[in-house]
């Protein structure tokens, strides 16, 4: 007779974490992109999985509800390297606690969003109030460059089943549906907004500043901006 910690998981008992690990290591996506669009999928890699593992069992392992925040797709030197949202290798160990091999590269939407959680308080706190995900949770690649999904009008029109599946199973996760909040406010907001519509995911979406956005354009206002994040996220 199998004993408690032989049994399967059911979903009732599985943790938050439980959820997300059940969820990237079955990610695949469901057709080919046209053209010469390339899919990123890092949880392919058993390394980075083992990653994920460690960081979403250290932050989520409970059965607390989140609330969601949606960025666009993965990129090449973040969540595409190290298959957690906004979170680049530098800040998977040096904040996160989270040893790693791979290349200390900083990704600059990453280190934004690091700088705004320790402004909120710590790794701890925010992730157990917050989950970080993506409107594709699979990242793309033109020419050896990133790739917005929205940015390939193909890709653009083929993705909406992808995307309101992942969706959906995120959801299950333990979601406080009453808000969500969308890094981007231009083509990432409109796109979510209208899907939002259709599919009453949330009863309220937030847009707030892309961080790539910030660090790029507005650095010598990044402060303002992370205090703009707190308020709302706060609030």
């Amino acid at each position: 007779m199998a004993n408690d910690n032989q049994r399967p998981k059911t979903t009732a008992n599985m943790t938050f974490s439980d959820h997300i690990i059940n969820f990237i290591k079955n990610l695949s996506f469901p057709f080919l992109p046209q053209g010469e669009i390339e899919v990123m999928n890092p949880f392919e890699d058993n390394y980075t999985m083992s990653v994920c593992e460690a960081f979403y069992k250290k932050y989520y392992n409970d059965g607390s509800k989140r609330i969601m925040i949606l960025g666009i797709n993965p990129g090449r030197f973040g969540g595409g390297v190290t298959g957690i949202p906004f979170t680049d290798p530098i800040r998977l160990q040096n904040d996160c606690g989270i040893p790693n091999i791979w290349p200390k590269k900083q990704e600059l939407s990453s280190l934004f969003i690091y700088n705004m959680i320790d402004a909120f308080s710590n790794a701890k706190a925010f992730y157990n109030k917050f989950y970080i995900t993506a409107i594709s949770p699979l990242g793309f690649t033109k020419h050896n460059k990133n790739c917005n999904y929205y940015d390939d009008k193909n890709l653009l029109k083929d993705i909406k089943g992808f995307v309101v599946d992942c969706m959906n199973k995120q959801l299950l996760f333990g979601i406080d549906r009453s808000v969500a909040f969308c890094l981007g406010d231009g083509k990432n907001y409109k796109y979510l907004s209208k899907l939002n519509e259709e599919q009453q995911f949330f009863r309220k979406v937030i847009p707030l500043p892309h961080p790539r956005f910030i660090m790029q354009y507005k650095l010598k206002s990044k402060d303002e901006y992370i205090q703009y994040y707190l308020r709302h996220l706060k609030s």
